[in-house]
């Protein structure tokens, strides 16, 4: 059985010394486990899905897992953003079955704010891992029923947690 397969929680995967082929296909692996092949992926009763877009969404929400996005400068100065392999979320990638499944023991922080986002006001609710600065974030569906997983990650910005908590401190007084 593949190494990173076995590891728990708080525990990180081993990706530095693989290829970039091997290390997707570990990734993989477990994205299949825990979310993709796991019908009852759910947070307190509420499915969670990938979100839609221009090609398969299980590829979108790998993507987001394991990668960031970043602004890049082409040969006429233009800014545009690409997305590139993040080594801190990746090692983290089997985190987020725990934390939403809530089977760890850890200070977490649940909770929904209501945010501006491309020119929208837009929804989204936060698990935050404080001891292990961890965050995912989900946007509940209209219907209120389901969530939308958007991305799951590592504060590992200097200013990562003061934006956090910063969106604690206007949370909504109702869990979304």
């Amino acid at each position: 059985m593949p190494l990173n397969v076995l590891k728990k929680y708080p525990e990180l995967l081993e990706l530095a010394h693989l290829s970039e082929f091997d290390r997707i296909l570990s990734l993989k692996r477990i994205f299949k486990r825990d979310i993709e092949d796991n019908h009852s992926f759910s947070f307190r009763r509420k499915k969670i899905w990938p979100v839609k877009g221009e090609e398969p969404s299980m590829q979108i929400l790998f993507r987001h897992l394991t990668t960031e996005e970043i602004d890049e400068k082409d040969e006429n100065e233009k800014v545009y953003q690409r997305r590139i392999f993040e080594m801190d979320r990746s090692m983290r990638l089997h985190w987020i079955k725990p934390h939403v499944d809530e089977a760890i023991s850890d200070e977490i922080e649940v909770f929904s704010t209501e945010e501006r986002i491309h020119g929208k006001n837009t929804f989204r609710t936060y698990v935050y891992n404080r001891k292990h600065k961890y965050v995912l974030v989900m946007e509940p569906q209209r219907s209120g029923n389901d969530y939308y997983l958007l991305s799951a990650y590592y504060l590992n910005r200097s200013y990562g947690e003061k934006i956090i908590e910063k969106k604690m401190k206007n949370r909504l007084a109702q869990l979304l």
